[in-house]
């Protein structure tokens, strides 16, 4: 199964809950994408989907300056961030059981 299409449905609920319990940069946020199992997300996908939830009012901004290189700018989950985790969760478990349901009807047929 090619998880490219399942990745642009539910990316924007895997950044949300990377951003979860820590703020973090674009890379960061990938990396953590990545050490969670989503190996197939592009860097491009994640900058996007970070962009998009901002200007939805999802997400806050600040920038951090690094001795190391360019600033960094971070992301953090602000209250509508949170209620919209929330609620795309709930979705993503009933979905979730859902297809839980027909695979495992159709394995036991």
């Amino acid at each position: 199964m090619d998880t490219t299409q399942l990745l642009k449905g539910v990316l924007d609920l895997a950044c949300l809950a990377a951003l979860r319990d820590e703020d973090g940069y674009g890379y960061d946020i990938l990396r953590r994408l990545r050490t969670a199992g989503l190996t197939d997300v592009g860097d491009a996908s994640v900058y996007g989907t970070l962009r998009r939830l901002f200007n939805a009012g999802l997400l806050t901004t600040y920038v951090v300056p690094s001795d190391e290189g360019p600033h960094r700018k971070y992301y953090a989950l602000n209250a509508a961030g949170r209620a919209e985790l929330q609620r795309f969760s709930k979705t993503w478990h009933g979905f979730a059981s859902t297809m839980d349901d027909l695979l495992r009807e159709r394995e036991t047929a």
